[in-house]
């Protein structure tokens, strides 16, 4: 297996420890890849870690976890996973970068392979601020208490702005703005599906709805699948 040491560095350390870390993940990787497919590539776990799948972050929670670099070359030859995961991720890079990754996610897949991306609806956001359900007002009241007490009241608008700005979010994408990305990238076809559930056994089951109260990350979550195709 090709392992590119270079995408894997963090900038601000020394040489000594970005070599380990390389060493460690090439580890860690070709480890995974010796193993039964298929091969499954989990990119920007956070502290959701999937059993069966080669878990990365940019931050890796622990030392068994992968460093990958989504706004990088991937380290991964093409053509090596027949699926490629990423949960609320691609939002927290610029919309350029994302199109660099899924480019990449694009050549890591074996022909056949299938990548599912789970991010904030637009949409979503864009619904809070007209007639609201019960599970709308629940939210909005839950947001404002936990992420922006500061606000006066918990409304819509408060819960918006916080949105768009906190947690690193880059770009929010609607659907018919993240298809395009996929179909841009070589993804054909691309499917929206709802959270948990696909038509393909191993892509269910996967967004972790348990870090939410029950119903929220349903309602923030926009989920599609795309497909690279088989050669004719």
């Amino acid at each position: 297996m090709v392992w590119a040491l270079n995408a894997v560095g963090l900038p601000g350390v020394d040489i000594h420890w970005r070599v380990t870390r390389g060493r460690r993940d090439e580890t860690i990787a070709t480890s995974y890849l010796s193993g039964t497919p298929p091969y499954k590539l989990h990119v920007g776990c956070g502290l959701n870690i999937l059993p069966g799948w080669l878990n990365s972050d940019y931050y890796p929670a622990n030392k068994d976890l992968l460093h990958v670099d989504a706004e990088k070359s991937f380290p991964f030859p093409d053509g090596t996973f027949d699926f490629i995961f990423s949960e609320h991720m691609i939002e927290h890079i610029p919309y350029p970068s994302a199109h660099h990754m899924l480019l990449e996610c694009f050549r890591v897949l074996k022909p056949g392979g299938t990548i599912r991306i789970s991010t904030p609806d637009l949409n979503f956001l864009i619904a809070l601020y007209g007639e609201k359900s019960n599970l709308q007002l629940s939210y909005i009241k839950w947001s404002q208490e936990k992420f922006v007490p500061w606000a006066p009241e918990a409304t819509d608008t408060f819960v918006i702005n916080n949105f768009v700005r906190d947690w690193g979010h880059c770009f929010v994408y609607d659907e018919k703005t993240l298809r395009s990305a996929m179909q841009n990238a070589g993804f054909d076809p691309v499917v929206r599906c709802q959270i948990n559930e696909s038509v393909f056994p191993e892509l269910r089951g996967l967004e972790n709805e348990n870090r939410m109260p029950p119903g929220f990350l349903r309602l923030e979550t926009l989920t599609m699948e795309g497909t690279k195709k088989t050669s004719t």
